[in-house]
């Protein structure tokens, strides 16, 4: 029986042949993340071990970006721990205010995930870099300290669901709506460690960033991973960036899948996730009369520059509704400084929206956008759990970036349509 591109992913990096589902496999490392909660954690715990050094000064990325700049004493004291620690290895991939962006789209913009590679992350949202063609999976710090001490870990290779996604997307469908229409299809436990497999000629009608956002939300649906067949949008990307040899696996003819699901990306429509389950879906027709609070555009999952133009598209000449928050966050700086450049932070402003520095923040209910009893937020962020952006009373609603920008507009959950007429 033939592999899954996963499988030959972790077969490689465990030296074997061959491996099958629910085998027991220790593999090499290509790199180990870590962030600001999560890494003095790690930290703790490669000190309790007894280890005196990491594997590969190179291999270890370090991204300060949760709650930085340092919200509180808390925080700072978190931060102070990482940069100590990433000071005395010599670590060369640390990220610290002024270079930092949000984790899962700054090791992307710099080329730190290449093709063929198997990457771990002490956050449950490393399944992002699947985009690229690469085995990439979130885990526990206790498992990030023993990556970045032996550059080895242990897995246990998943079995798959092979999704073959055929047709275009419509105007206004992005990546965020074709992964909430399937997460929505399969539930928040459809895919439970499993390897989401993305295949099919739709693909090609995916930009990096959709395919980015997508295997981003793999986990969303209980997935190990997520990861799209390297193709030429993914070439295109990695050119430039990724400045060392790759591998690009494929699945074989006969690879064992437990399910194929079959996609017309031309049938998808703009969707948002209720609360408070990414599974509780409905689209842009059937949502009804949601007033809201707040929107948040940004986040590790939709604060990429396509992100923010199809935002600005909606904002441009346009105000946000009274009584309505609006808060953009750009990814990373580079992303910043770009949307700066076109126009877009200007258009934000004069619609009176607030820009932030890129951080995770509102995300996780951590800082700059923490709802209150009652609130109700429109986010292009991952998880719409109870308190997940602040008072348990609250409520998320997930969206793209272009159903949040209408709805920032309109005061209540609006499909872009509704806004910019030109486009009906």
């Amino acid at each position: 029986m033939g592999m899954t591109m996963t499988q030959k992913i972790i077969a490689a990096h465990a030296g074997k042949s061959e491996v099958h589902a629910g085998e027991l496999v220790n593999a090499k490392l290509d790199l180990v993340l870590g962030n600001d909660i999560t890494t003095p954690v790690a930290i703790n715990e490669f000190e309790k071990a007894g280890f005196d050094g990491i594997f590969n000064r190179s291999k270890i990325a370090i991204v300060l970006d949760h709650f930085v700049p340092n919200k509180d004493i808390k925080s700072a004291e978190q931060c102070k721990q990482c940069r100590t620690f990433a000071k005395s290895m010599n670590v060369e991939n640390f990220f610290d205010v002024g270079q930092m962006g949000i984790e899962h789209a700054l090791l992307p913009e710099k080329g730190l995930v290449g093709p063929g590679e198997l990457v771990i992350g002490a956050d449950s949202h490393t399944c992002t870099y699947g985009a690229l063609g690469a085995f990439s999976t979130g885990v526990g710090s206790t498992d990030m300290a023993a990556g970045m001490a032996t550059g080895e870990l242990w897995f246990k290779v998943p079995a798959a669901i092979r999704f073959v996604l055929t047709g275009k997307p419509g105007r206004w469908v992005s990546g965020k709506d074709v992964i909430l229409h399937i997460i929505g299809k399969i539930g928040v436990d459809g895919a439970l460690y499993r390897s989401m497999e993305f295949t099919g000629p739709g693909c090609a009608h995916l930009t990096m960033d959709d395919r980015l956002c997508i295997c981003n939300m793999a986990i969303e649906a209980g997935g190990k991973n997520g990861i799209f067949e390297v193709d030429d949008v993914t070439v295109d990307y990695i050119t430039g960036r990724v400045k060392r040899p790759y591998q690009v696996y494929r699945a074989d003819p006969d690879a064992e899948y437990e399910q194929t699901i079959e996609i017309d990306l031309g049938e998808i429509k703009p969707t948002v996730s209720f609360p408070h389950q990414p599974d509780n879906t409905r689209t842009i027709d059937k949502v009804g009369d949601v007033k809201i609070d707040q929107v948040v555009i940004g986040s590790c999952t939709n604060g990429r520059l396509s992100d923010l133009a199809a935002a600005a598209e909606i904002f441009k000449g346009r105000k946000v509704a009274d009584g309505v928050r609006a808060i953009i966050i750009p990814a990373t700086q580079h992303i910043y400084k770009e949307a700066m450049k076109r126009g877009y932070l200007e258009t934000f402003i004069d619609a009176g929206c607030v820009v932030s520095t890129p951080t995770c923040g509102p995300c996780l209910g951590g800082y700059m956008g923490i709802l209150a009893d009652g609130e109700r937020a429109v986010t292009t962020t991952n998880r719409n759990f109870v308190g997940r952006m602040g008072h348990p009373g609250s409520e998320v609603y997930l969206a793209s970036p272009a159903v949040a920008a209408a709805s920032a507009v309109a005061g209540k959950i609006a499909g872009p349509d509704s806004i910019c007429k030109e486009a009906v």
